[in-house]
């Protein structure tokens, strides 16, 4: 399969941790402490997970720990819920870092699909 470097989802998730801490860097949620914490726990922990499970060098492993990325994509997706609706993200930011996290989501699930249909 190569390296995790070659993982589209890990890729994406990366890209995804990076918008997410980029939107620290301005208005009220810039001071939200908690809320910052938890949403770039969750979005690095979604390119993390994927790592993790790919260096075990085992499918079960790898499935496993896709899930949890998974997890964490949901995760992230239910904060920007919560922070859109007290005012800390704008429309346009929430529209698009939540189609952003919902694509990845889409993708991690065809992938575990994916690797599931290898029956391991």
């Amino acid at each position: 399969m190569g390296s995790f470097e070659d993982l589209e989802v890990w890729r994406e998730g990366c890209d995804l941790a990076v918008l997410i801490y980029g939107v620290f860097e301005e208005g009220k949620i810039k001071r939200d402490y908690g809320l910052k914490d938890q949403m770039t726990r969750a979005a690095v922990s979604i390119p993390s997970n994927v790592v993790e499970g790919k260096e075990r060098e085992t499918v079960p492993e790898l499935l496993r720990y896709l899930s949890y990325a998974k997890g964490s994509a949901g995760e992230l997706r239910t904060q920007l819920h919560i922070a859109h609706k007290i005012g800390y993200l704008s429309e346009e930011s929430f529209s698009n870092l939540t189609h952003r996290t919902r694509v990845l989501s889409k993708k991690l699930a065809g992938f575990i699909k994916r690797l599931k249909a290898m029956k391991v």
